[in-house]
């Protein structure tokens, strides 16, 4: 080091000294900032020195850039620690089903002054029931001719399942992707045993009624352009 200093100009010792100078001055003035934070009063603890003197670069003491690296590892833990949103609100659509519960005992003595409400999601299985058409015959008194009602459109004629069934039996089957094997199954929880060949027929019955409905939908989908 000596000799390489001996190299140098008048004007670079000058130079060198003067950085080292601000050097030593930069230093002490650390040193003494941690010394009031270690050994001060809290109220001289973190305030800066206003005529520090800061070097010319950017290189800093081991010590401190840990412990800045240390403050920023903190600073950014507090950033992405995750926020809580709560607990998910309920749909608003669903119809609601209120149970009151008052406390037990004479109440007759003490008066009402708030409710605590609290909500679950429930749900019921699938309610199975008989649909019953009855139609009731007239007849002319004077002996001319029977009067009756005609039924409604059914989707199967003469066939056992409504259209609310059949819907259910294709939505769990193409959309929900239940085999009609299991959909037996839960038909038969519930005390309804159906074949697996009937539950098939219903299935291809159904199909075929939607059948126009599939093929204008293509011929639209090809009009439009969008094949």
């Amino acid at each position: 080091m000596e000799k390489a200093l001996e190299n140098l100009s008048k004007e670079d010792l000058i130079k060198v000294v003067s950085s080292r100078d601000q050097e030593i001055d930069y230093l002490k003035s650390q040193l003494a900032m941690y010394k009031r934070m270690q050994f001060g009063q809290s109220r001289e603890r973190f305030e800066g020195d206003p005529n520090q003197t800061m070097l010319p670069f950017e290189a800093e003491p081991a010590e401190v850039v840990q412990q800045q690296e240390e403050i920023k590892e903190k600073i950014e833990y507090v950033r992405k620690r995750p926020h809580h949103k709560g607990r998910a609100k309920l749909p608003e659509h669903l119809p609601v089903e209120e149970v009151e519960i008052h406390p037990e005992g004479d109440l007759s003595e003490m008066v009402c002054i708030g409710k605590e409400i609290t909500e679950e999601l429930e749900c019921e299985p699938a309610k199975f029931y008989i649909k019953r058409y009855i139609r009731y015959k007239y007849a002319a008194k004077n002996g001319d001719g029977v009067s009756i009602a005609g039924l409604p459109e059914r989707v199967i004629d003469k066939g056992i399942p409504g259209a609310g069934l059949l819907a259910m039996i294709l939505t769990a089957k193409y959309m929900d992707h239940l085999p009609l094997y299991r959909q037996k199954q839960m038909f038969a929880r519930e005390n309804i045993q159906i074949p697996s060949s009937t539950i098939e027929g219903w299935t291809k019955q159904a199909l075929e009624k939607l059948e126009p409905l599939y093929e204008q939908l293509v011929f639209d989908t090809k009009t439009k352009g969008y094949l």
